[in-house]
């Protein structure tokens, strides 16, 4: 046997050594693993529905192939270059709006010096996370009724909102910023006070103000969890909020070419048109996309800042 047989014998028995060694730790690993593997991979089997003419009475196994002519149909119509258009226009809106309002309110949470708690703050704050999106749906409703909604009656307008597709982009940034920007800042905030308050102090001994101890001390201390959640909602642009698209703008057929995402393409096509196929197609095309973002983005941070990449 040579020496290098040797050596991988060697570190074989002693990776073995070593599971039996830690039995406890793998053994709390181990339902983890089996919820993942059962939850996330086992699933992934039926990716194939995206490649077969199925039908109920054969199944995913028994139903005709039909290669890639759900992908054809599905990009030979109009509704692919909508529903992608719109899935990454309003997610790229939605990083840029959200990370910049959630950092910012991250650093007033830490410039507060008043009496009132700041624990209070960071739950009203919270509160829109927390809310379903139905809820939401019905709050929006009780602003843009066209006859009894708050800003008709108040500034005595009379917009059909449902009706009228150009306001409904930027209603859209505007609900999922107010849901989705305190869960956000809450893990902003958390890395702001996890900043050495030494780098602080002497920024103040040097005769910084305070907008300069923001600008040189607090934001280079996010930037590795700017990156890092940045990172994360790259890799989901090709994925939309269901609720937010469906449910908000009531499922009216006037907002169609404004409020379709893949997302809503996918369920309409499941559901109303009973076309399993083609909405595997546009899942799996959604999945691959989401995939390959993840790599490139992490790729290009990689190159250029190599400590703060993910992988």
């Amino acid at each position: 046997m040579t020496a290098e047989a040797k050596l991988k014998k060697t570190k074989k028995h002693g990776s073995w050594k070593n599971v039996f060694r830690h039995w406890e730790l793998y053994a709390m690993m181990l339902p983890g693993m089996i919820y993942l593997i059962v939850n996330n991979y086992i699933p992934m089997a039926g990716l194939v529905v995206a490649f077969k003419k199925y039908n109920y009475k054969d199944g995913i196994w028994g139903s005709d192939w039909a290669g890639l002519s759900n992908f054809k149909y599905l990009f030979s119509t109009r509704d692919a270059a909508l529903m992608i258009r719109n899935t990454l226009g309003y997610n790229f809106v939605f990083i840029v709006t959200g990370t910049v309002f959630a950092i910012v309110v991250a650093i007033i949470l830490n410039e507060i010096r008043a009496k009132v708690p700041k624990k209070i703050y960071q739950v009203f704050i919270l509160i829109p996370y927390l809310i379903s999106m139905v809820v939401v749906s019905y709050i929006v409703f009780a602003f843009l009724s066209t006859d009894s909604g708050f800003i008709n009656k108040t500034f005595g307008s009379h917009i059909n909102w449902y009706m009228t597709a150009k306001y409904w982009p930027v209603i859209f940034v505007i609900v999922n910023l107010w849901k989705s920007f305190g869960y956000n800042s809450i893990i902003y905030y958390a890395t702001v006070i996890g900043i050495d308050s030494s780098l602080y102090e002497a920024a103040v001994v040097d005769g910084a103000s305070r907008w300069q101890r923001i600008w040189h001390v607090t934001l280079p201390g996010l930037k590795p969890t700017i990156i890092t959640l940045t990172l994360l909602a790259v890799g989901r642009v090709f994925y939309s909020d269901f609720g937010l698209f469906y449910q908000v703008p009531q499922n009216s057929g006037l907002l169609y070419d404004v409020a379709t995402t893949i997302d809503v393409y996918v369920y309409k096509g499941l559901m109303l048109l009973n076309d399993v196929g083609r909405s595997a197609a546009a899942g799996f095309f959604q999945s691959i996309c989401g995939f390959i973002l993840v790599l490139t983005a992490n790729l290009v941070v990689n190159k250029v800042d190599k400590d703060n990449a993910l992988f």
